[in-house]
């Protein structure tokens, strides 16, 4: 296939350009800088110069291309507009997608949020979970860019093979700089301790990025349209067992920071909404629909490959 990549020098890009193209893919990346061209290039991808504001080239990209994956965001939006900014212009990118590939049964395959079906299900969330409605009083928060993920998989009825990837709150590896895992680190350095909030109890989820880039290549390849896939491997791991790994690598305490309006946000920050929550979930359907098995170590041997904790 001719395959469009959105987003493929960032930290899942990097991951899913080369397993396109093993796999026998031709594939074109979008470059807004001579940077990103020239990492597409070394990635073996083609480069197509643009950026994800010009809705018009993205439709042509879409148009000439045998299916489309989207892992990109815009990122210069957070500091002024929030997530809430970031989502409203992604939005209208998909809607281009659906324009150029309406009744052509192509595929599109973007990135979303393992916590999009929300967290008080009473049960690991499963694939057939839709992502839940985000309204005005969620603003600010992970659950505005449910609508995005809505409405990638609306876009099935248009005769487009979409899906969409949850990935799990922890996607790890040797290029994760900016996600949930080194912002731990950094806080626990910052703090001089490792915190979790209250029992610890609250379960996350990881995977591998090598794991999840398999997901994305499945999903382009055989997915049918319409649907959720879960690339979650640890699919419930107690945010203590986490915290207590990272406190073991840096020789610094664990410490259960209470739960309550002051002392949580006073460690976390604007992550206490995030880290106080949990997040079972279940990759069954993935696994046996598509056939996808991770091979990759889990979070906690990952955090043994000298990445996360370099000497010094």
């Amino acid at each position: 296939m001719r395959v469009f990549v959105a987003g493929g020098t960032g930290h899942s890009g990097s991951y899913i350009i080369p397993e396109l193209i093993a796999a026998g893919h031709e594939v074109t990346g979008l470059a807004r800088s001579d940077a990103s061209a020239a990492a597409l290039s070394a990635l073996g991808a083609k480069v197509r110069r643009g950026d994800l504001q010009d809705l018009d080239g993205l439709k042509k990209a879409a148009a000439d291309s045998d299916g489309v994956i989207h892992v990109a965001h815009r990122q210069d939006l957070l500091p002024s507009g929030g997530l809430d900014a970031v989502a409203a212009a992604e939005l209208p990118i998909m809607l281009a997608y659906g324009e150029a590939l309406a009744g052509t049964g192509k595929p599109l395959v973007t990135a979303g949020s393992i916590g999009s079906p929300g967290q008080h299900l009473g049960r690991p969330a499963t694939e057939e979970d839709p992502a839940l409605p985000a309204g005005e009083e969620h603003e600010g928060t992970l659950r505005i860019r449910n609508v995005v993920e809505r409405a990638v998989v609306d876009l099935a009825e248009q005769g487009v093979r979409s899906s969409v990837v949850r990935i799990a709150n922890i996607a790890h590896g040797t290029t994760d700089h900016a996600g949930f895992l080194p912002t731990l680190i950094a806080l626990a350095k910052e703090k001089g301790f490792v915190g979790y909030p209250g029992d610890g109890a609250n379960l996350w989820n990881a995977v591998h990025i090598r794991d999840a880039a398999t997901l994305f290549r499945l999903a382009l390849e055989k997915g049918p349209a319409g649907h959720y896939w879960h690339a979650v491997e640890d699919g419930g791991i107690p945010f203590r067992d986490i915290a207590e790994a990272i406190a073991s690598r840096l020789g610094l305490p664990a410490v259960s920071v209470p739960n309550d309006a002051l002392m949580t946000p006073g460690y976390f920050g604007f992550l206490t909404n995030i880290v106080t929550q949990s997040y079972p979930a279940s990759n069954r359907i993935t696994r046996r629909t598509l056939g996808w098995e991770p091979t990759q170590p889990g979070l906690l041997a990952d955090l043994d490959n000298g990445h996360y904790f370099p000497a010094g």
